[in-house]
């Protein structure tokens, strides 16, 4: 579960860039757009923007720290239980090889 978790965060953030990146190209094409009105929405959509980047940035960096974290704990866990370890891991290539040949 913490697999899809991972890839949906990715999913994400990345869905994330292309709208920033699209509504970057939005307020280009709307730029010779006369009016008070309009500059003021789009000075404001740039502040959000640009909101919205550092929000990203400070996002994945706490998800490359947090995932970093889980990394040093599982190598530790390895270390101090090597025998637990090589047990899960022939119990979880078991069951995968199980369901693998039931196919």
């Amino acid at each position: 579960m913490n697999g899809m978790t991972s890839v949906h965060k990715d999913k994400l953030m990345s869905d994330l860039r292309v709208v920033i990146a699209d509504a970057e190209e939005l307020l280009r094409m709307t730029a010779d757009q006369a009016g008070e009105g309009a500059a003021d929405l789009r000075g404001r959509v740039q502040s959000r923007m640009q909101q919205a980047k550092a929000e990203l940035a400070s996002l994945q960096q706490a998800v490359v720290v947090k995932a970093q974290a889980a990394g040093h704990a599982t190598d530790e866990f390895v270390h101090e239980n090597p025998w637990r370890s090589i047990g899960a891991a022939a119990g979880v290539g078991l069951v995968v090889g199980l369901l693998i040949g039931r196919r």
